[in-house]
């Protein structure tokens, strides 16, 4: 049986255009932070920064129910 979690995502800066700022998203069980960036159309390569519950997170790492994850691209400034 397949059972989905409910997992916010907040996306910034240029990740925003074309996209809402944020998501409520439903996954399977098992699912990565790296498929909700293959969902939304978010090259791994291109994240920046990548907050799992206010924490570093990883790609890799399998989500759990409630999980929030933020997505930066990289910053520019000066």
């Amino acid at each position: 049986m397949v059972i989905d979690l409910k997992v916010e995502v907040r996306l910034f800066a240029t990740f925003r255009e074309g996209r809402e700022k944020k998501y409520f998203l439903d996954m399977p069980e098992g699912s990565r932070v790296i498929d909700l960036l293959d969902m939304l159309k978010i090259p791994a390569e291109e994240v920046s920064i990548l907050l799992l519950n206010g924490r570093d997170g990883d790609a890799m790492r399998i989500l759990d129910e409630s999980d929030v994850v933020a997505v930066f691209p990289p910053v520019g400034g000066g």
